[in-house]
């Protein structure tokens, strides 16, 4: 079964630090094989919070997702923002 994550953007407070953490973090991500499927663009909210941003990728399967998370190159990307921007991100099994 594939896994994905699920990021809802709720803040980020510093743009230069959130583009460079995506540029590196798109390497880390795609070395594991991680494919974009939701990568912000246009939305509406209908329930719940809003967010300004949503990204979603699709990986071959839960692990792989969780283990690019975890990954060394990936936590160096993530602490280029993660003192700037407030997001909720899971790692769902899919179908």
């Amino acid at each position: 079964m594939k896994g994905y994550w699920i990021a809802k953007y709720k803040k980020a407070e510093d743009a230069k630090k959130l583009g460079s953490y995506a540029e590196k973090a798109l390497k880390a991500i795609t070395d594991f094989g991680g494919k974009p499927l939701v990568r912000g663009g246009k939305y509406i909210t209908l329930e719940g919070e809003e967010f300004i941003r949503t990204v979603i990728w699709e990986f071959s399967d839960y692990n792989a997702a969780l283990n690019c998370y975890k990954s060394k190159n990936y936590q160096e990307a993530w602490s280029i923002a993660k003192n700037t921007v407030v997001r909720d991100l899971m790692i769902v099994e899919g179908i």
